[in-house]
C-alpha cells in the first residue's frame, strides 16, 4: 500500500469512526478482489448499471477504444471506493465522477475513487479508456470474451465479484463483414461504409463473469430452441459436419431447456436464448445468458461420430443449459462456493440424459464419465475437498478441477437418494425460487433441503463437502455348510483421521442362472449384511454392483474368471474401475497380469462406452506402468489383440473405438507400415470412417515415431481444408519433429504469453512433445514447466495449470522424473498450497508407477 493511500484511507476511517461504530471493516488495497473488499462493497453498493462501448478494429494489433457509463447507489460514502482494473493506468485517458473531472488514482490493479467525489445515493462514474486485452481473446478475425472467474476487470473497470449483480446496455463498433452475439437482444444496428454499430438492450441482472459478447467473422444460422428464437455463430466449413450437426444441435438444446423448466418449474428466465462454437475454445462451454460459448469441435461431428462422441455432445449441451438456472438465475455469493453451480449442471445434465436414455443407460454413462475422474484426484496426496475456502479471487482459478466435477455429481446422486428424489427436487425448486436473480451459498441450500428430510445433513455434509479423500472399503464371509452364516462389510479412509461415508449401494451375488441383489446402507464403520445370512454360497460377488458407491472397492477373485460372462455392461464396468484402482494400489493384480485380462476382453466386450475404458486402462498401463523392456514383449501380443478385436467387432463405432486404441500404442514395423498405408491412401478399415482430423491425427502418430517419410506432416497440412484447423495443425507441428533442436525451440516459445493464449493448442503439442517414445529427450523440459506454473496460473484461465501439468507429466514413469517433482518442492517449501496439490495431482501415477515397479523389482 503506498503512502498516498494509506493516508488517504486513514482520513476517511478516523471521520468514519467518529460517527458510527462499523459493523463491516474498510478494505485494505490488495492485489485481486480480496474476500474483505467484497464484503465491504457488498454492504454499500446497489443497483448497479454498467453502459460500455466499444470500437473494435478489424486489425487485431490496434487498440480498442471504450467508453464506460458506470452507474450505482452507495448506501453511505465512507472511504475510498476501488474499481477493479487490472491493466495499466495509462489506459485510462479520462476519468468523471459525478460530472467532475478528476484525477487517475490507479494502485495494485484498482482504480480509487475518492470519498469528497461520491455522494450517498445515485452516482455516475464515466471512463474513457483503451480496453485491456487479458481476457479478450483476439484472433485474427473474431474475438470473444472469457472473464470466469475475475477477469472482466482485465479489460474494462468494475466490480468484479459475483454477488455485485448488475445490468449492462452494450454497443459495439464492428468492420461491416462482422456478426456479433452478446448476452441481450439486439436494439438496432446502424450500417455505415466500412463500418457498422449494434446497440443492445439492457441485459438482464449478471454477475461480472457472465458478461460476454463474441465478434467476427462467423457464419450465422437462425434456428428455435423450444419455441425461442436462437442464433447461432460458427467459424465450421466442413459440410459432412454441417450438415449433420446444425439439426441436432437444436435438438439437443432444445430437449434441455425443455427438461430444467419441467424440473424446475422456473420458465427459461433471461431474455433471449443463444450460441456461439468457437475454435480451439478453452473449455468445452461457458454459460453466458443469451450468449452460450462452445468449443466448434465439440458440437460439430460428422457421420463418424463415436457414441462417445455424441454422448460427450449431449452432456455439453445440457450442462451449460443447465447452467441458466444454476449458476446464472441462481450464483454462488463467492467463489468458494463455484463448485454448486458446476455440480448442479453436471448432475441435472445427467438426470436429463436419465430421461431421454433410461436407467441403465445412465447408471453406466454416469459411473464411466465420473467415478475414474474423482478417483484420479481423490486417491492423491494432493485430493482437495469439494468445498475450499477462498481469501481472494485472483486465485478462484485454483479451485476448479475434476473434484468439482466429478466428485460433487457422486454426492449429490448420494444426497439425491438420502433424501428421496421428489423430497430432493422439491427442497431445489424452493432453493431456486428464493435466491432467483440474487446470490446464494451451499449453506444456504443445506438449510432449505434440512426441512424436506429428517436425515443429519450437517453431518453428512462434513465428510462428503468438507474433506477430501475416499474410504477403502473390505469384506469378511463365512460359510457353513454351503451356506453364508456372515457377510461384514467395513470402511477406513484411505488416508487422514477416521472416517465414515454415509452412501448407500448394492451387492450382487452371482448364482448358475440366477442373482440375489442385496441393497445396503452403510453409515458406520462396520456393517453386517443380515440379508445375505442362509444364502447359498455363490459362484461370486460382486460389490458395489448398481455403480453408485464411492470409494476403493473389493474384488472378489473368482469375478475375473467370470468377467466377461457378466450380462449387463454395468456390471463389468463397475469390475474393470474396481481391478484398475485395485492395481494402483498395489494390493491385487499386477499391471502386466492387468493389461492381459483387459486385452482378453477386448474382442469380447460389445458395450462401445466399456471399450473406450478399457482402451484408456490398456493405454496408461502401458505406456506408464510397463518399462520399457516389458513394452517390448508386450508390444507385438497387444497390437494383434486390438487390430482382431477391431475385426471381430460388428459395430462401426467399437470398430473405430479400437482403430484409435491400436494407433495409440503402436510400435511394431508391422503396424506402422499397416497404418501409413491407410493414412497415405486415406482408405480406413473396412467397417471404420475416418474424418479429416482422424488423419491429421494418424499422421502425427507417425510422425512423432520418427517415420521414415518426412514428408507426412507436410501433406496433411495440404490436406486440411478448413483455416482454423490448420493453423492448430501448425502450431502443433515442431512439437512432433524429429529435429531435438526444433522441439527445444518450441518449448522454450511456451515461456512467452503470447504464444499460450491458444491454450488448447499448447496442451495437444505437449502431448506429443512428452509422448512416452521422446521421454528420454522431453524429460529436459519438466523442471522448466514447473517453473512456469505459477505465471500460468495468473495468465492463464482456469483449467490450464491443471491441464499443463497433466500434458505434462501425464505420461512419466522414471524415478529421473520423480526426483525432479521432489527435487522442485523441496527447494520451494513455501509455494502456493493450491499449486503444490495440482502437482502432487498430476504426478500420483508417476510414484504409483515407480512404487509398483520397485516392489516388482524391476
Amino acid at each position: 500500500m503506498t503512502f498516498r493511500y494509506k493516508t488517504l484511507l486513514l482520513l476517511s476511517v478516523v471521520i468514519s469512526s467518529c460517527s458510527s461504530r462499523k459493523a463491516i471493516p474498510d478494505p485494505v488495497l490488495e492485489n485481486g478482489v480480496s474476500r474483505s473488499l467484497a464484503v465491504y462493497r457488498k454492504s454499500v453498493l446497489t443497483a448497479i448499471h454498467y453502459g460500455l462501448e466499444l470500437n473494435i478494429p478489424a486489425q487485431k494489433t490496434e487498440a480498442i477504444s471504450a467508453h464506460e457509463t458506470l452507474n450505482f447507489k452507495l448506501s453511505k460514502v465512507r472511504s475510498p471506493l476501488q474499481l477493479d482494473f487490472k491493466e495499466d493506468a495509462s489506459k485510462i485517458g479520462l476519468l468523471t465522477i459525478n460530472g467532475k473531472t478528476v484525477p487517475v488514482i490507479h494502485e495494485k490493479e484498482h482504480l480509487i475513487l475518492m470519498p469528497k467525489f461520491l455522494k450517498k445515493g445515485d452516482n455516475e462514474v464515466r471512463i474513457l479508456f483503451r480496453a485491456g486485452e487479458g481476457a479478450l481473446n483476439r484472433n485474427a478475425d473474431y474475438l470473444y470474451t472469457l472473464f470466469v472467474p475475475d477477469r472482466a476487470r482485465t479489460v474494462f473497470p468494475c466490480f468484479d465479484q459475483p454477488d455485485l449483480k448488475a445490468t449492462y446496455t452494450l454497443t459495439l463498433h464492428l468492420p461491416k463483414d462482422w456478426k456479433a452475439i452478446a448476452n441481450a437482444e439486439l436494439r438496432d444496428s446502424v450500417q455505415e461504409q466500412h463500418r457498422k454499430t449494434y446497440h443492445y438492450k439492457t441485459s438482464d441482472l449478471l454477475s461480472t463473469y457472465l458478461f460476454a459478447f463474441a465478434v467476427g467473422k462467423f457464419q450465422l444460422y437462425n434456428g428455435t430452441v423450444n419455441r425461442q428464437k436462437a442464433d447461432f455463430l460458427y467459424r465450421e466449413t466442413d459440410i459432412a459436419k454441417l450438415k449433420p450437426s446444425l439439426p441436432a444441435i437444436y435438438d439437443i438444446h432444445s430437449a434441455a431447456l425443455k427438461y430444467f423448466e419441467d424440473w424446475t418449474a422456473i420458465a427459461y428466465p433471461f431474455q433471449k436464448f443463444g450460441f456461439v462454437a468457437i475454435p480451439d475454445f478453452q473449455f468445452g462451454g461457458m454459460e453466458h445468458p443469451g450468449a452460450i460459448q462452445y468449443k466448434s469441435a465439440s458440437l460439430f461431428l460428422d457421420a463418424g461420430a463415436t457414441k462417445d462422441q455424441l454422448n460427450a455432445r449431449n452432456n455439453l449441451i445440457a450442462h451449460e443449459t443447465a447452467h441458466m438456472w444454476f449458476g446464472d438465475l441462481v450464483t454462488m455469493d463467492w467463489f468458494s462456493d463455484v463448485w454448486m453451480k458446476e455440480v448442479f449442471a453436471n448432475f441435472m445434465a445427467d438426470k436429463s440424459a436419465e430421461e431421454a436414455g433410461g436407467k441403465v443407460n445412465y447408471s453406466l454413462k454416469f459411473l464411466i464419465d465420473h467415478f475414474p475422474a474423482a478417483y484420479a484426484v481423490d486417491r492423491t496426496e494432493g485430493a482437495n475437498p469439494i468445498r475450499q475456502p477462498l481469501d481472494n479471487l485472483k486465485d478462484a482459478g485454483t479451485l476448479y478441477g475434476n473434484i468439482i466435477y466429478h466428485k460433487a455429481p457422486v454426492m449429490m446422486q448420494q444426497l439425491e437418494n438420502l433424501m428421496g428424489k421428489d423430497k430432493f427436487r422439491d427442497g431445489v425448486r424452493e432453493y431456486l425460487k428464493k435466491f432467483a436473480n440474487s446470490n446464494a451459498s451451499w449453506p444456504d441450500l443445506i438449510h432449505i433441503l434440512d426441512g424436506h428430510t429428517e436425515v443429519d445433513l450437517e453431518k453428512w455434509n462434513k465428510v462428503w463437502v468438507n474433506e477430501s479423500g475416499r474410504p477403502v472399503i473390505d469384506y469378511k464371509i463365512a460359510y457353513q455348510g454351503g451356506k453364508i452364516s456372515a457377510l461384514t462389510m467395513t470402511q477406513q479412509a484411505e488416508y487422514g483421521g477416521k472416517r465414515v461415508w454415509p452412501q448407500t449401494f448394492e451387492v450382487t451375488l452371482f448364482y448358475p442362472g440366477s442373482v440375489k441383489v442385496i441393497h445396503a446402507g452403510l453409515t458406520t464403520e462396520t456393517l453386517d449384511l443380515k440379508e445375505a445370512v442362509g444364502l447359498d454360497k455363490p459362484l461370486f460377488i460382486l460389490f458395489n454392483s448398481a455403480g453408485d458407491g464411492y470409494g476403493l472397492w473389493p474384488v472378489d477373485p473368482v469375478a475375473q474368471q467370470h468377467l466377461f460372462e457378466m450380462e449387463k455392461p454395468l456390471h463389468r464396468a463397475v469390475t474393470y474401475i474396481s481391478l484398475y484402482e485395485q492395481m494402483l494400489s498395489g494390493k491385487t493384480m499386477q499391471p502386466s497380469a492387468l493389461l492381459n485380462l483387459f486385452s482378453q476382453g477386448l474382442a469380447k466386450e460389445e458395450e462401445e462406452l466399456n471399450i473406450r475404458l478399457l482402451s484408456s486402462y490398456i493405454s496408461t498401463i502401458y505406456w506408464q506402468f510397463s518399462d520399457v523392456k516389458e513394452r517390448a514383449l508386450l508390444s507385438e501380443m497387444l497390437e494383434n489383440k486390438l487390430w482382431n478385436a477391431m475385426l471381430l467387432q460388428k459395430s462401426s463405432n467399437n470398430k473405430k473405438q479400437l482403430f484409435k486404441a491400436y494407433q495409440d500404442v503402436f510400435v511394431s514395423k508391422a503396424a506402422r507400415n499397416k497404418l501409413y498405408q491407410i493414412w497415405k491412401s486415406m482408405k480406413a478399415p473396412a467397417g471404420v470412417t475416418l474424418s479429416e482430423d482422424d488423419y491429421t491425427s494418424l499422421a502425427l502418430s507417425l510422425a512423432v515415431r520418427d517415420d521414415a517419410d518426412d514428408t507426412i506432416l507436410g501433406t496433411q497440412d495440404s490436406r486440411i481444408t478448413n483455416a482454423d484447423r490448420k493453423k492448430r495443425f501448425e502450431f502443433i507441428i515442431p512439437a512432433v519433429s524429429g529435429k531435438k533442436n526444433v522441439r527445444d525451440d518450441f518449448f522454450d516459445s511456451l515461456k512467452y504469453l503470447a504464444n499460450r493464449t491458444k491454450e488448447s493448442n499448447v496442451l495437444a503439442a505437449l502431448y506429443y512433445l512428452h509422448h512416452p517414445l521422446r521421454q528420454q529427450y522431453s524429460i529436459g523440459y519438466l523442471e522448466k514447466s514447473l517453473d512456469l506454473l505459477e505465471e500460468i496460473q495468473s495468465t492463464g484461465d482456469i483449467f490450464f495449470p491443471q491441464s499443463w501439468l497433466q500434458a505434462t507429466f501425464g505420461t512419466y514413469r522414471s524415478k529421473e522424473a520423480m526426483a525432479i517433482v521432489n527435487g522442485f518442492l523441496k527447494s520451494h517449501p513455501d509455494y502456493n498450497p493450491r499449486l503444490k496439490a495440482k502437482i502432487l495431482q498430476a504426478t500420483d501415477n508417476l510414484v504409483r508407477a515407480v512404487r509398483l515397479s520397485s516392489q516388482q523389482g524391476k
